[in-house]
């Protein structure tokens, strides 16, 4: 009789365990729902810029790492032009894409912001990750902006910071 309780205590201790969230959330739908046509390509400025991206940063030594949830926002500053987005490509440190989040035109409404979330458990990037973004924008149109939000809380200890993108062409 005393062997279901134990049983069950250990059952509950390591389904705790298990992580409840996919480490790689795409969520194809939302991307796939801004699905585009580019306007007249003669219309629009292209352009490419990189963000930097911390999965992990290091602490106390080179051998301890500790894991960081990174946002990832893409914003269109402009109040009046709808931008398009043709690339996020996500790499690691050594360069490697891990992944693309879409590969087909998708539009950001005028002042709006989307957001790419790296799940803290999620450590393929490592300690250098980054962002490649295409885009596309009318004449005299404001380019979108990039930041990186990267935070942690572990017990009573927190950390965050930011990064911006960068125009690269």
């Amino acid at each position: 009789m005393r062997r279901i309780p134990i049983f069950f205590v250990l059952f509950i201790l390591f389904g705790a365990c298990t992580s409840q969230f996919p480490i790689t959330d795409i969520d194809e739908e939302n991307w796939s729902k801004r699905a585009v046509d580019l306007p007249d390509t003669d219309s629009l400025i292209y352009g490419q810029s990189y963000l930097s991206v911390y999965s992990q940063m290091y602490s106390f030594t080179q051998k301890k790492k500790y894991n960081l949830t990174g946002m990832i926002s893409i914003r269109n500053v402009s109040e009046s032009d709808t931008i398009y987005l043709t690339r996020a490509d996500y790499y690691d440190t050594s360069g490697e894409r891990i992944r693309t989040y879409f590969d087909y035109p998708i539009f950001v409404k005028p002042m709006e912001t989307l957001e790419i979330v790296i799940a803290q458990d999620d450590i393929e990037g490592g300690t250098g990750s980054n962002f490649l973004f295409d885009w596309s924008i009318p004449l005299n149109c404001s380019e979108p902006l990039f930041e990186g939000v990267m935070n942690s809380m572990q017990g009573k200890q927190g950390v965050s910071f930011t990064t911006q993108g960068r125009k690269i062409e």
